[in-house]
């Protein structure tokens, strides 16, 4: 890992194409703007993490099984509420 400090208004380059620009510095929030080809993927981390966890417990469960599960559970026109399948 690399680690630089810049100030609000400096910027660094990602290979040839990419800049990441520090706008603004402000009560311990960091503004940055990111030039990229579109063909890049942008993400936070923290929807990074949250993707992959989707995927993940998509591969584990496929839907045919989550709708078995549902009709086994009660789901249908029994007037209890519950799903309708």
């Amino acid at each position: 890992m690399l680690i630089l400090q810049r100030k609000a208004g400096e910027s660094l380059f990602i290979g040839d194409e990419i800049e990441v620009s520090v706008l603004s510095v402000e009560a311990g929030r960091v503004r940055l703007a990111i030039d990229a080809p579109k063909s890049v993927s942008i993400l936070r981390s923290e929807l990074k993490i949250a993707a992959d966890t989707n995927r993940e417990a998509d591969e584990e469960v496929s839907p045919l099984t989550l709708l078995d599960v549902l009709r086994d559970a009660g789901g249908g026109q029994d007037g209890s509420g519950g799903i309708t399948l």
